[in-house]
């Protein structure tokens, strides 16, 4: 039944739809001359969508007869995914420019895509997942090839798109046997059926859910997209690939995992335990041998993702609240690692991708060289940095939930991974200079780059904060 209050759940979606079509109108006849000005209106779009997120609150956590919650852990997931959204249309009218790819649709696509995102961490029901689901990867097709004269650029939007389409198949023929076994599709109703034990048909379909879902965040053994996918696509996309689109992911699984699927508790949590163990290992061994700085990103994301999957695998209020947290923390490390990516440039400023050009960084580009260093040893997990409490939140609940050989794989995995973060930082300041490169970076590069910089550094000022908004989100979820 659709009413006002129901409408109010998903007022920033309604938002985003309205100035999305509109944009696309402008874009249509004025062409890519409104790039700036259709930039500038998707970056408002989503700040009034996202101040719009108390309203969908308002009137309760459930709308249209359970298939969309409007509960707080939907509106702490949108906040990242906006801010994310937002942060990579800002960093990329610089980059197209140079290579003359300046395109009007870039944001439109982006705010489709938040569209999608939105409705994921708001699912309250395996077809709202799907529609959700499929909305923000179709986007994210278009965006990964968005530089049709760059062989990478296409490459990457092909790989994504076959690979994806298998997991989108996968992900519906287990959402089939669960609606099959349990007779709903609603994650109330799945809930209910597998309170009464697990069947062997319910297992096989909550196996293919989180199959799907696994690819989705790029958690191995369904990673093999991301690194060709991150290096091939435009320096932005990757930025937003990393970021937005990651939350989302993560959140849609932690609430299929907690709502959908909590009576089977035992069965789905050695699933997270073995992908989260292998994500983390594997990050940090594959990323050891990379050359490109992008590439070397994408492993580290895989790496990070393991690490927020710690917490799902708890299955606690306090796990989920320590993924959540993770995932704002890890937001903020990739945007400001991005925004470093993004100011690679030569002389000429032509973007430039390997690691070895960072030699020489701490002569040239003094501010440049700080800020990377502080993102590396974030992601490293060197404290007081934001970084090591995100991985102390995850190792905590870890151990409370009796998972004490979890954390401790963990924990010395994540010693492996600190060696590639610390290469990069010894590649700027201690390697012989190699070519400089240009003289200043762009304004807003410089300013997200401020700012992710200060939050990392005096990220402990804001944990009540965080704190209190993740255990708000875990909280609804139980």
């Amino acid at each position: 039944m659709i009413d006002s209050a129901s409408l109010l759940a998903v007022l920033p979606e309604l938002i985003m739809s309205a100035v999305g079509l509109i944009l696309l109108m402008v874009a249509a006849y004025a062409g890519d001359r409104a790039t700036q000005a259709v930039n500038l209106l998707a970056i408002v779009a989503l700040a009034v969508a996202g101040a719009a997120l108390s309203c969908a609150m308002a009137h309760g956590p459930v709308a249209f007869d359970g298939l969309v919650r409007a509960d707080a852990f939907a509106v702490f997931a949108k906040a990242l995914i906006y801010s994310s959204a937002a942060a990579a249309i800002a960093l990329s009218p610089r980059f197209f420019a140079q290579g003359g790819a300046l395109r009007a649709e870039y944001p439109i696509l982006i705010l489709f895509a938040a569209i999608g995102m939105g409705m994921m961490v708001s699912a309250g029901d395996m077809l709202t997942l799907y529609v959700g689901l499929e909305m923000n990867s179709l986007a994210s097709y278009v965006l990964a090839s968005f530089m049709r004269q760059d062989e990478r650029s296409s490459e990457a939007g092909l790989k994504y798109f076959v690979l994806g389409s298998l997991a989108s198949g996968i992900l519906l023929y287990g959402i089939a046997l669960l609606y099959g076994f349990t007779g709903t599709t609603l994650f109330d109703g799945i809930a209910a059926g597998l309170a009464d034990g697990v069947s062997k048909g319910e297992l096989f379909g909550l196996v293919f859910v989180l199959a799907g879902l696994a690819f989705k965040i790029s958690a191995v053994p369904f990673h093999m997209w991301t690194p060709d996918v991150y290096e091939g696509a435009p320096t932005p996309v990757t930025t937003f690939f990393a970021s937005a689109p990651k939350v989302a992911a993560m959140g849609l699984m932690v609430r299929v995992a907690v709502e959908a699927l909590g009576p089977a508790g035992l069965d789905w949590q050695q699933i997270v335990i073995f992908i989260a163990l292998a994500s983390i290992v594997f990050g940090a061994v594959a990323a050891i041998g990379q050359t490109n700085i992008k590439r070397l990103m994408a492993y580290s994301s895989i790496n990070n993702v393991g690490f927020a999957l710690i917490g799902l695998a708890a299955g606690t209020p306090a796990g989920v609240a320590a993924t959540m947290s993770y995932m704002a923390i890890y937001v903020v490390m990739t945007i400001g690692g991005f925004a470093c990516v993004l100011q690679m440039r030569d002389a000429d400023g032509k973007p430039v991708e390997t690691i070895a050009s960072l030699a020489g960084m701490s002569q040239s580009r003094k501010g440049l060289a700080a800020a990377f260093a502080i993102v590396m040893f974030s992601m490293a997990g060197i404290p007081p940095l934001f970084g090591f409490w995100a991985k102390f939140l995850v190792f905590d609940a870890a151990v409370a939930a009796g998972l004490t050989a979890l954390a401790a794989v963990g924990i010395a995995a994540s010693v492996i991974g600190a060696f590639y973060y610390l290469k990069v930082i010894k590649t700027i300041y201690f390697d012989e200079p190699t070519g400089a490169y240009e003289a200043r970076g762009g304004m807003i590069e410089n300013g997200i780059l401020t700012v992710c910089s200060v939050v990392i550094v005096l990220g402990y000022l804001l944990n009540p904060l965080l704190d209190r908004a993740s255990a708000a989100a875990a909280a609804a979820l139980f």
